[in-house]
């Protein structure tokens, strides 16, 4: 039987693997943090296809996406378009990993739509911010990770 994930459990998910991804793809180091979002903002986001009805974006500043293009391409000149393709595999490596780790605990077979790469804050239409968490890392820029909810869903799609 399908099984609903509670917010807390649904967020940890999240929050462990950006933390193992993002270090195991690049280095970067994740920590939480209040610290809020600044400068240039560039956001990578996707919504699921089958399984759940929700979708996940990453917004983060430039410089963020930039030394993890850095890291993962090893060097230290990249152009615009590397760090939009680069982020998009980040993010598609990260969505991937959130789904394996739901699995066990859902028995609900996902598949997420390729990642948008988008300039500034983006804001899907349609949807609502069910949670987010919020992270430093260690000198790169700061960052956003935020899980969204159809606007009618966001009430009782995830039980508390």
């Amino acid at each position: 039987m399908d099984r609903a994930m509670s917010q807390k459990r649904l967020a940890q998910v999240f929050d462990e693997v950006a933390r193992e991804v993002t270090e195991r793809a690049s280095g970067i180091r994740l920590l939480e943090s209040g610290a809020k979002l600044a400068g240039e903002l560039c956001t990578v986001y996707t919504s699921f296809q089958r399984g759940y009805r929700t979708g996940v974006s990453l917004c983060a500043e430039r410089s963020l996406f930039t030394r993890l293009t850095q890291r993962m391409m090893q060097t230290e000149e990249v152009s615009p378009q590397e760090v939009e393709e680069f982020s998009r595999e980040y993010f598609n490596a990260l969505c991937g990993r959130i789904v394996s780790q739901m699995y066990p605990e859902t028995k609900i077979p996902a598949r997420f739509e390729r990642p948008s790469f988008h300039e500034g804050r983006y804001s899907p239409r349609g949807r609502q911010k069910h949670f987010s968490i919020q992270y430093a890392s260690d000198g790169a820029g700061n960052a956003e990770l935020v899980h969204h909810l159809q606007d009618m869903e966001a009430a009782d799609t995830l039980p508390e």
